[in-house]
């Protein structure tokens, strides 16, 4: 039994589920930046998977795109988002803002505000990250994702992807609680962005607290690279039914992007 959620701390040793077990994190060295553990799991069902990771170097001088990841459930109010960085040609690398499932444990928003699930930062290839949402939610079905570049500069795409990864690396040395509401996969992105956006975004927005409107916020904001109408834009933006047809493909990332 979990001990009463007002004397739980947070802890990075529990009985983890194998899709959260280990904790990625990055080492700097002037413009270079090695992640290790980069999650890219192999799915045959979202339970049924070969684990795999890998270490990569980046070269922050590359860096050439930001897109963000919008993946609605439950209704329209609900979604995770995450974001994903292009370093040219096929060479992306996402970060997912997550609850740290133990084994067995599966989210609920109640849950999520009484100190049940600590937080991780996710960091993995698209053809795990994206095609585990995009074929393998809810026994195969899938969900809708929808995959927007984010307008912005290299200087603030090597902003939030380094604040990332360093948020990535304290995790790893102090735990945090997840919570519904105050400590999520968008309002930390929110906290990213606001480290660099020329407008900061209000903490009491709609978009922040029911993400499935994020997208719209960050059209509104003038975050997503587009001269579409919102509703033209999110359909030109959905990426569900291509990342379904390409599946093993080993331009997956280039593909799904394609117009």
């Amino acid at each position: 039994m979990k001990t009463p959620w007002l004397w739980a701390r947070p802890s990075n040793t529990r009985d983890w589920s194998l899709d959260q077990a280990r904790l990625p994190s990055a080492e700097f060295n002037g413009d270079l930046v090695t992640i290790r553990d980069i999650r890219n799991f192999q799915y045959r069902t979202e339970t049924d998977y070969t684990p795999g990771y890998y270490d990569k170097t980046f070269d922050l001088r590359k860096l050439e795109s930001a897109w963000f990841v919008v993946e609605p459930f439950s209704g329209a109010a609900l979604a995770h988002t995450f974001v994903s960085f292009g370093f040219g040609g096929d060479d992306f690398v996402a970060i997912s803002v997550e609850i740290r499932k133990e084994k067995g444990e599966s989210f609920s928003p109640i849950k999520g505000m009484l100190r049940q699930y600590e937080i991780m930062y996710v960091i993995g290839d698209e053809r795990d990250l994206i095609k585990l949402r995009t074929n393998f939610r809810d026994e195969g079905k899938g969900h809708t994702v929808y995959l927007y570049p984010m307008k912005t500069t290299r200087e603030r795409m090597q902003a939030i992807f380094t604040s990332m990864l360093r948020r990535a690396n304290e995790l790893r040395e102090h735990p945090e609680f997840y919570n519904t509401i105050t400590n999520t996969c968008t309002t930390n992105l929110v906290k990213h962005v606001n480290q660099i956006a020329p407008r900061r975004i209000s903490w009491w927005n709609l978009g922040v607290f029911l993400p499935g409107y994020s997208d719209k916020l960050a059209y509104k904001l003038g975050l997503i690279e587009t001269t579409l109408p919102f509703e033209q834009a999110r359909e030109h933006f959905r990426i569900t039914d291509r990342a379904r047809e390409l599946k093993d493909d080993s331009e997956f990332s280039v593909k799904i992007r394609a117009r």
